[in-house]
């Protein structure tokens, strides 16, 4: 078997195809992922909150483009550190990264308790909650991918699903709590830190790699294929060679490289919208009461947690995971172009339901499309690869939003969203095509 069928996918597994057992403990990995997902990707999706609020209230003398780096570089960590993340998740286990994301993320919020300036802020809730963030992201994913290979699609986009929840509970809660005048900022934010603490000891107690001998698929006409086949856990002691050699495989797949190519591009506009939805609301219809703008935030995310659910089962069942990932990803660039033709609050609400549904999808679907090119033994690595693909699109994106806004108002940021998932799309439908030229294949 050459190094390119070994990472060649299958088709995803029909009903009753698999013997791989849902058992308690993977289930439980599953609830802990989402709360660990809750807490750190939920929170990062409430990033336009802050932006307004920094703007408004303690940073006014900085662009918004500047206080968007915030948010920028910590996604941007998140990412960027995925594919050392990976390596040791497949090492050591997820368990010692989510501790250690915990009391980073714990420690992250209460330092920007106290925060006063733009460089506190900064190296508080974007250089250590960035880090954070990606320990309590990967690990999970990776766990479940693991625990349930036949059910990938949908208990990643139940983990992935925690981001939404927090999308949605934490613009509704820090909003209540900033128009509390008895509140101030510093206790706002130590709230939200007793809030996320049993959440992270419970995500932190339940998390484990599954056992490896329990996982179990039924061979298929391609079992030689190393996609979705059990392997022994991975040698911490194993020679640094042979850890190259696992990974430039994974590296020069073309299937692989037009994957991260165009998660990486369409990462540059995917963003936006959570983070200038509430100061596009407000500038474009200025009678709205206050603490309306604040609720699309939340609409958006509610949105995407059906958007990161329902289409990782169809994926699972029906057609495919690179199928939907390409729909998702085209069909987010189709409603990126319209935004600013949603003038209207009804306009905006809808507009934020159809956003956050086809971009939800590609959180959920990507990390599926990655675990199935690479076996169960680098679930960690090669999600963690396409993870540091996407990171510099992460990084740039919302400061280029930011001067775009500035220079051209919020047509050239619609545009903009419009066009980076429209031309990522192009090159996940041409990974799609590398794995099976059959255009009605469930792939």
């Amino acid at each position: 078997m050459s190094k390119e069928e070994g990472l060649r996918t299958q088709p995803p597994p029909t009903a009753g195809a698999s013997t791989d057992k849902v058992s308690l403990r993977a289930c439980l990995t599953v609830v802990g992922g989402f709360f660990a997902l809750f807490c750190g990707v939920g929170f990062t999706n409430a990033f336009g909150i802050f932006q307004e609020y920094y703007k408004t209230n303690i940073l006014p003398e900085h662009s918004a483009s500047a206080i968007s780096w915030i948010g920028s570089v910590s996604i941007f960590l998140a990412y960027i550190l995925a594919p050392a993340t990976g390596v040791v998740v497949d090492r050591y286990g997820p368990t010692p990264l989510i501790i250690a994301g915990g009391v980073l993320e714990l420690f992250s919020i209460f330092m920007v308790s106290l925060c006063k300036k733009y460089y506190q802020f900064f190296l508080a809730q974007a250089i250590v909650f960035g880090v954070a963030t990606c320990f309590l992201t990967l690990p999970p994913i990776s766990a479940v991918s693991r625990a349930m290979p036949s059910h990938r699609g949908l208990v990643i986009g139940i983990v992935v699903g925690g981001s939404s929840i927090g999308g949605i509970i934490w613009p509704i809660m820090l909003e209540r709590l900033f128009s509390n005048p008895s509140l101030s900022f510093g206790w706002v934010m130590r709230i939200v830190g007793f809030t996320m603490l049993p959440l992270l000891v419970f995500a932190s107690a339940t998390i484990r790699d599954h056992p490896k001998n329990n996982q179990k698929t039924v061979p298929t006409a391609s079992e030689n294929s190393e996609s979705d086949t059990p392997s022994p856990p991975p040698n911490p002691n194993r020679p640094a060679s042979q850890w190259r050699s696992s990974v430039l495989p994974i590296l020069k797949s073309p299937v692989f490289l037009l994957l991260s190519i165009g998660l990486a591009i369409s990462y540059l506009g995917m963003f936006l919208p959570f983070f200038y939805i509430v100061s596009y609301a407000t500038s474009s219809i200025p009678s709205l009461p206050k603490d309306i703008p604040f609720y699309l935030a939340s609409i958006v995310n509610a949105a995407s947690l059906f958007g990161r659910t329902v289409p990782g089962y169809l994926a699972d069942r029906y057609f495919g995971h690179f199928n939907l990932l390409f729909a998702a990803v085209f069909l987010s660039g189709v409603v990126g172009f319209t935004w600013t033709a949603a003038d209207t609050l009804a306009g905006i609400v809808v507009w934020c339901l159809a956003y956050g549904f086809t971009s939800g999808a590609i959180l959920s679907l990507q990390s599926a499309c990655a675990g199935k090119i690479v076996g169960l033994e680098k679930q960690g690595l090669g999600v963690g690869l396409v993870m540091g693909a996407v990171s510099v699109g992460s990084l740039a994106g919302a400061p280029i939003g930011g001067s775009l806004v500035g220079s051209y108002g919020y047509l050239g940021l619609s545009m903009f969203t419009g066009a980076t998932l429209v031309a990522g799309s192009l090159f996940v439908g041409a990974a799609r095509l590398g794995l099976d030229k059959k255009i009605f294949a469930a792939v």
